[in-house]
């Protein structure tokens, strides 16, 4: 009988150690793992509007840099009627490599209606 004991327990605090050591390695796996990009625009797109009180209707630039990602967002920032009256804004949005919004700014404003100037000759 002692030994069906000790056998149980030491079944049984073996089974504890093996059940926590797959779930080290995923959230070690977690920790290093960088968002995808879709994870990214998602957060950054998110975290825009609850800083500004704004929503993004899109995304213009995205890329990857050095120090994470960088982006330029559209958002209305003024509706006017008729709709291509209302006022736009180009805002530059920096993030860290874990989709953390590290700064931004607005870069450019504009009425919805009105696309770029186009240059000519050249220049």
């Amino acid at each position: 009988m002692t030994n069906a004991r000790n056998t149980g327990d030491s079944r049984g605090s073996q089974e504890p150690q093996e059940a926590h050591a797959p779930r080290k390695s995923a959230e070690n796996t977690r920790a290093t793992k960088r968002p995808s990009p879709m994870e990214v625009l998602r957060q950054a797109r998110g975290q825009l509007a609850e800083l500004t009180g704004m929503e993004a209707e899109s995304v213009s630039s995205f890329e990857q840099t050095e120090e994470g990602w960088a982006l330029e967002v559209e958002v209305l920032e003024l509706e006017r009627v008729p709709d291509t009256m209302s006022l736009m804004a180009s805002y530059q949005v920096e993030l860290g490599p874990d989709g953390e919004l590290t700064g931004y700014r607005r870069v450019r404003r504009y009425e919805r209606g009105r696309s770029d100037a186009r240059r000519s000759g050249g220049r």
